[in-house]
């Protein structure tokens, strides 16, 4: 079986250069770290996992937006970008995409590395999807950017608990 490397919600909104002012991330730091782990993988292995929202009436009212198909969706330019494993999700776990198990039987993968954002959001929650999938979960914190650190901490506990590796 193998290993994949997920690269989570590493999107122009959340880490662009011109980045919506609500995410506070060390920007550079994050992407270097990203890009270094992007670097041991396989093309094939990389996974980019890419949060979006509906384009309807509501999410138009929002203050921070990044519908499907908008730049600010897109993965940020400084991010590299090695294979076309480009997943879509509308909620935080990526698992909420069907077609990500299918991918992932496919490729006979049942090890995953996280990277990305956010620690205390979307890395945690899908890193539980994939628990639940009986994937094994590894979380790579030096790569990982979190602004919801409370969150993150009562994650990380839980992950630990249903067998999460955090390195």
């Amino acid at each position: 079986m193998g290993r994949a490397l997920f690269v989570v919600d590493m999107q122009n909104i959340c880490v662009g250069k011109n980045h919506a002012k609500f995410f506070k991330y060390d920007r550079n730091m994050l992407i270097t770290a990203v890009n270094e782990r992007i670097a041991v993988y396989e093309n094939e292995n990389v996974f980019y996992i890419c949060k979006v929202m509906k384009n309807n009436f509501l999410n138009k009212l929002a203050p921070v937006k990044a519908f499907y198909g908008s730049f600010e969706a897109e993965i940020a330019e400084d991010v590299n970008v090695v294979s076309d494993n480009i997943i879509i999700k509308y909620k935080g776990d990526a698992f909420s995409n069907p077609e990500l198990m299918k991918i992932l039987a496919e490729k006979k993968i049942d090890e995953i590395e996280f990277t990305g954002l956010d620690g205390g959001g979307c890395v945690a929650l899908t890193a539980l999807g994939a628990l639940k999938n009986s994937l094994k979960v590894i979380i790579n914190e030096s790569a990982v950017g979190t602004m919801f650190v409370k969150k993150a901490e009562k994650y990380k506990s839980i992950l630990i608990d249903k067998g999460a590796e955090i390195i």
